[in-house]
């Protein structure tokens, strides 16, 4: 389960990234950040995202026009 959750819904790259980097910063190693977004390109971004930073993706999943994801701060 989630410790916490982004709403990044009708947001277009890169302001889902930025507000997911600014939302981890304030967490603890090992916390579960949930992120639902509708812009297309946002599994891409969040995949590299995880891969610059070593944070882990959990979890990506897409709902018609929702993608969400879960992000494990490392």
């Amino acid at each position: 389960m989630a410790d916490q959750t982004l709403d990044a819904k009708g947001l277009n790259c890169p302001l889902p990234i930025l507000r997911a980097k600014k939302a981890l910063k304030e967490m603890a190693p090992g916390q579960i950040l949930a992120i639902e977004a509708t812009d297309p390109g946002s599994a891409k971004d969040f995949e590299s995202f995880c891969s610059q930073t070593g944070n882990e993706l959990v979890k990506a999943s897409e709902n018609g026009k929702v993608f969400y994801y879960e992000i494990r701060k490392v």
